[in-house]
């Protein structure tokens, strides 16, 4: 157990939590925090902002602890752009809170950060992540930040000084910075519904505050009871870990640098709210690799949503817990997910047979199962590889996929496909989403006659030797056997012999001679999952002249 401890960031993290929490506030459930800004589509990289805290509040939930995830929805923030592929005409909106812009349109959801919201709660759901949610606009129409509101106001001139001490003068003032130096609120006009405000007054006995906006509306409001504003990110931010005693919450490394909201948090959350910064690992980027065109449309970034439809829940999981929080890595949509599976089947593998290392047998545990318990598994968990050929060469052809991979071990026969789901499904929507047409496998209708007699005897036999033996073989492990040893047989070696340089020729010479018989190039999926999918009736047709 100790070896687990070291060896497993979540482990350290978690404990650090739990001491830090007792120090706090002993008995008081464990607060860890996320946030999200749905101001368009929430992709993969976002989804570490979740996934960080969500593995950390798991393990502490293992252990007993009564702990929260709280997933803060930044839907009171302003719309800043209108995204590639939105019509243009949305640039009115900009200015206005993001639960105050209409959806895109043709969607079912009432407004912009709800339609952007609903497919990273699925993806969330989907991945067994189990949060309280919290939307910004709530928090603040309903006035619930009221009192952290006119404090930050009240302490505007200590804010101003701590801003200040990040400030040089050869970096020059944003209207941003200006804002926060001089106000820290931000009221929504309520002519137009957009920031696009100054505060000209304020009284700090009376509340009484005036702004004017860029659309010509002016306006005097009692700050102790307006709710259609909020606080500016730099100051919102450690206002919310002192009003949720938020003692766990990663941020992105563009977070780290001096003068950066973690930073300048920390020391306005004490000196202004009276509370503590959280632990707050920083995380590093996520990079993708190999996205179709024709995917990336939908939203310019792969979302959870995404990589799901090409992957298990497991296996997304187990991207993000093995990897330290501020280790990149990327997650593949391209060949590379067929090796990603190869790696999660050979760590599967030696779970079951007891050999894996302690530190991958529990990442592979918090990617498996949570607190609540098990993630929904293919039962039959076939080669991804095998089971992506065998939907390329069917087509999707239930019936013919269901005698492919009934014939891939006779040994332990699959009846239906429900048994090789979901994985089987991911797999499909791979090759049909990410594979470009042009690198499909298309089986020849017929025999390539001229090909075939121009063949001489060495390749004849080469062709009689398989065919002789596809019967006996009939397996993947079997055809696996049969075309690795042809050419054995043809040289009059064994077939237990080890590969020499010329056997390895001979082999791939004859592998290229199958595939332009095949499917007329010299490449394409494993041959013995090839003729398995081709069938052995017509694996003699394109064989024979």
């Amino acid at each position: 157990m100790q070896v687990q401890t070291e060896a497993d960031w979540v482990s350290r993290f978690a404990d650090d939590v739990i001491a830090e929490a007792e120090r706090r506030a002993p008995g008081e459930p464990i607060v860890c925090a996320s946030g999200l800004s749905p101001s368009g589509p929430v992709h993969l990289g976002n989804l570490r902002e979740v996934m960080t805290p969500h593995l950390v509040a798991d393990e502490i939930r293992r252990r007993g602890h009564d702990v929260v995830h709280l997933l803060s929805w930044d839907d009171f923030d302003r719309f800043r752009k209108v995204p590639v592929g939105v019509d243009p005409a949305w640039a009115e909106h900009i200015g206005k809170p993001l639960t105050s812009v209409p959806a895109p349109a043709g969607s079912e959801y009432p407004n912009w950060a709800e339609h952007f919201k609903a497919p990273m709660i699925a993806a969330l759901a989907e991945l067994g992540i189990e949060y309280r949610p919290v939307s910004q606009t709530q928090m603040y129409t309903s006035g619930a930040y009221r009192d952290q509101v006119l404090l930050a106001v009240r302490e505007r001139a200590k804010i101003d000084a701590i801003l200040g001490r990040y400030r040089t003068k050869d970096k020059p003032v944003t209207e941003q910075d200006d804002e926060e130096q001089y106000f820290p609120y931000k009221p929504y006009c309520s002519a137009c519904d957009r920031d696009m405000t100054t505060v000209t007054s304020y009284d700090d006995e009376t509340t009484e505050l005036t702004y004017t906006c860029v659309c010509g509306h002016t306006e005097t409001v009692l700050l102790s009871e307006h709710t259609r504003g909020k606080l500016v990110w730099k100051v919102d931010w450690p206002m919310r870990w002192a009003y949720e005693g938020v003692v766990f919450e990663p941020s992105g490394v563009d977070h780290s640098s001096p003068g950066s909201s973690f930073v300048v948090g920390g020391q306005i959350v004490r000196e202004v709210f009276g509370g503590k910064q959280p632990i707050g690992p920083m995380y590093a980027f996520v990079g993708i690799s190999g996205m179709a065109k024709m995917s990336s449309s939908k939203g310019g970034v792969p979302t959870p949503g995404d990589a799901l439809e090409i992957m298990e829940a497991p296996l997304v999981r187990w991207l993000y817990a093995r990897r330290k929080p501020n280790q990149s890595f990327k997650v593949a949509f391209d060949q590379e997910v067929q090796r990603t599976y190869d790696e999660w089947d050979a760590l599967e593998r030696k779970i079951a047979d007891g050999t894996a290392v302690a530190v991958d047998a529990v990442a592979h545990d918090r990617a498996t199962r949570t607190a609540a318990g098990p993630l929904p598994s293919t039962p039959t968990p076939i080669a991804y590889r095998t089971l992506a050929s065998i939907v390329d060469i069917t087509t999707g052809d239930p019936s013919q996929t269901l005698r492919i991979v009934r014939d891939l071990d006779p040994t332990r026969p699959v009846s239906t496909l429900d048994e090789v789901r979901p994985r089987l499904d991911r797999a499909a929507h791979w090759i049909t989403t990410q594979v470009p047409l042009d690198q499909r496998t298309r089986v020849r209708e017929h025999a390539d006659v001229d090909l075939i007699q121009s063949l001489d005897e060495h390749q004849r036999e080469s062709l009689r030797l398989l065919l002789q033996g596809l019967d006996s073989h009939w397996s993947l492990d079997g055809l696996t056997d049969l075309v690795y040893g042809v050419p054995k047989d043809q040289a009059g070696l064994p077939r237990d012999t080890k590969p020499t340089p010329e056997l390895k020729v001979a082999q791939r010479t004859f592998f290229a001679l199958l595939y332009r018989l095949l499917v007329g190039v010299e490449t394409g999926p494993r041959l013995p999952t090839l003729l398995l999918a081709v069938g052995a009736d017509r694996v003699r047709k394109l064989l024979s002249d």
